[in-house]
Formats: C-alpha cells, structure tokens, sequence
C-alpha cells in the first residue's frame, strides 16, 4: 500500500473553501486540484473553526 500524501495547508483550505463557496461536488474540486477526492472527503467533513473555539481552543 502506498504511503498517504502530505498535502500543504494552503491547498487543504483551498480545497475545503472552494467546495464549501461554490457548492461544487468533492469529486470535481479533487480533480481540478490534483487532490484524492477521499482526503477532500474528509477534510470537507470536518467541522469549521469559529472565533469562539480559535480563542478557546
């Protein structure tokens, strides 16, 4: 199995913006940047930061 890809945080936000602004499916978004659309999956899923949880946390 191959190792997993080591994706920089610029494109993972990139990625994560783009799908959640336009509304684009993940597949077509993953494709577009180069990205496994199963790790755009996944970061897509995860909750989005707040200022409350930015101070906080």
């Amino acid at each position: 199995m191959a190792a997993p890809r080591e994706y920089l945080d610029e494109l993972r936000e990139r990625a994560v913006r783009e799908v959640r602004t336009t509304g684009r499916p993940i597949a077509h978004v993953a494709k577009d940047l180069g990205i496994h659309q199963e790790a755009l999956c996944g970061w897509s899923a995860r909750p989005r930061p707040t200022a409350a949880s930015a101070t906080t946390g």
